[in-house]
This record gives C-alpha cells, structure tokens and sequence, in this order.
C-alpha cells in the first residue's frame, strides 16, 4: 500500500443523517445522534493519523428552512451531546472551535459554545471546528461588512482570509462528502479553492476509519498542483 500522505486539515460534510434513520425506520433525530457519536469516533481517528484540523459542517445557515420540530430537536441534541462530552473531549485534548452566526442560536447552547472555547483553548492534539450557523457565502458578506467597519484602505487575499471565520487556520487538504452528494452545500467556499475532493457512498452514520483511511489513500496519489506546472 502507498504511503498515507496525512492531510493537515480535513474538512467533512457529514450527509445522510436522516437518510440512513428512515432506512432503518427510526426517527430522523436518532441519525442524528448516531452521526454524533461517528463524528468523536473520526475525532479519535484522527488524532491517531496526526491530522491537525476537523472542520465539521453541523448545521447550515440553509438547514433553518427544515421542519421547526427537527431544527429544534437537532439544536437540543447538540446542547446535550456537547454537554456529556465536555469532560472526555479535554481529556483526550480536543481543542473545539465554533465558526458560524450567533445571533440565532439559543442563549443556552451560545454560552456552552463559548464555555467549550474557553475550556478547551489549551489543548493541543487536535482543533476541531464545528460550523453552527454556518454558510460560505454568509462568512464572505460578514466578512466584507467587517472590513467596511474596520475601514481597511485595501485588501489582499491573505488580509481578507483573517476577516473569514476561520481566521489563521490553513485552508482544508481534504474535503469529504458522504451519502453520495457531489456538491459543496454552501460549505467554505474561499478556502476551498485548492481543497482535493472525495465523496464517500456512505451515509454519515455509516462512515467508519476504515472509510477514512480510503479517502486518505486516494488523497495520497493525487498530485496537488495548485495551479502550477509540474513535472511529469
């Protein structure tokens, strides 16, 4: 087998939530927590692989638009979820990042968003970035009015990024999409640029190691080029 060239960022799309619940005639919400419990088990893969980054798009500023009984449902198991874990997280030392607008989630779940900040802030194995409220092009416009505020007399590419939600971050290696969908869903548009792409068949409560170690052996024999002429 290649040799893993392990990627410093990997950025996932976990679809296929609900899907997978129907299929198995539960209730939506249980893919749901399913597909929590899946996204510490790639946390802990991770960590093991050497990845430096997770960013991991948990609920979109288009996910609004589902029913309210599910919106709700989903932000109660994220408060609850993230709350149990707390202490196993910084333990295994998670640093937790959130990217995304605050002004629409519940006061609740916003001062355990900016508790798990605080708290987690000096771990150091791996940042994980979870997008709550999150859109690409929603980052660009709130970006563009911070840059209005700030009065910039010019902007460059590198000066614009720090103006995004993911600040200093380096740009995804590596984008997964689960359940099938080849699309990006409105997810870091600017930072995906020269991000290398792979869509896995499986629903995300179906995504195991052993499919991330797949997406990491075709991530392996690309070539990424980024816009360069490269030698054959």
């Amino acid at each position: 087998m290649e040799e893993l060239r392990i990627p410093r960022h990997i950025a996932i799309i976990m679809d296929g939530n609900g899907r997978w619940a129907s299929r198995q005639g539960m209730p939506r919400v249980m893919g749901h927590y399913r597909g929590a419990e899946v996204a510490e088990e790639i946390t802990r893969a991770c960590i093991d692989l050497g990845v430096e980054y997770l960013s991991l798009f948990a609920f979109s500023t288009e996910n609004w638009n589902r029913p309210r009984e599910e919106v709700n449902l989903l932000f109660e198991l994220m408060r609850n979820y993230l709350s149990q874990r707390k202490r196993d997280l910084i333990d295994l030392g998670v640093r937790i990042r959130f990217i995304g607008r605050r002004d629409r989630i519940g006061k609740d779940l916003k001062l355990l968003m900016e508790e798990l900040e605080r708290e987690t802030s000096r771990s150091y194995r791996i940042t994980v970035i979870l997008a709550v409220d999150y859109g690409g092009r929603d980052d660009i416009i709130r970006a563009i009015n911070k840059a209005l505020r700030l009065e910039f007399d010019s902007l460059d590419e590198d000066s614009f990024s720090h103006l995004l939600d993911l600040g200093d971050v380096p740009d995804p290696d590596l984008l997964i999409r689960t359940a099938g969908e080849k699309r990006l869903s409105n997810f870091l548009l600017w930072h995906l640029a020269y991000t290398e792409l792979y869509f896995s068949e499986l629903c995300w409560p179906e995504f195991t190691r052993e499919e991330l170690i797949r997406a990491l052996e075709d991530f392996s024999k690309r070539r990424r080029k980024f816009g360069r002429v490269l030698d054959e």
